[in-house]
């Protein structure tokens, strides 16, 4: 039961880190990702969107990007719309995909924009078939077949 919004239990809930073009990562994320803006908000010259799996409601996990205004990027010492990656050059976000072929199409596509990190190959057992491509800012995004993210938490902790 759900007390004033908050889990029953711990929860892994989200990730957060900084765009210098909030408009254009969204974009970004909801063109190539298979996610969708869940929540958008302005204050003090802050822009925040939130980005979930399309109506995961059991386990939701969210993606926050956050473009700051002058008195964050100061506080956080960065130039405001300039590019700073925070996940690379392993550092990356996974996400995984029902086929092959879905990999394939990212990495095609990753080719095609220039943005391709590493184009689509059988990698061992633990990674599966994976690419992964740069975000607008510069974060790796890898995107996987048979990684067995899912098969091993359900074997672990048994099937929903």
């Amino acid at each position: 039961m759900m007390r004033s919004g908050s889990p029953e239990r711990p929860m892994w809930t989200h990730l957060a880190f900084q765009v210098s073009d909030l408009e254009r990562s969204l974009s970004f994320y909801t063109d190539v990702a298979p996610l969708v803006v869940v929540q958008r908000r302005e204050s003090e010259g802050n822009k925040i969107g939130w980005l979930s799996n399309d109506k995961q409601v059991e386990t939701p996990f969210v993606l926050v990007l956050a473009q700051f205004g002058p008195e964050l990027s100061q506080r956080f010492n960065f130039e405001p719309g300039k590019p700073l990656p925070t996940l690379a050059p392993f550092a990356h976000i996974g996400i995984e995909l029902p086929s092959r072929e879905e990999v394939d199409a990212i990495s095609e596509l990753g080719a095609e924009r220039g943005i391709l990190r590493s184009p689509a190959s059988q990698r061992d057992e633990t990674v599966g078939y994976a690419c992964s491509i740069f975000d607008p800012d510069g974060n790796v995004v890898e995107f996987s077949y048979d990684q067995k993210v899912y098969s091993t938490i359900r074997e672990l902790w048994g099937s929903p």
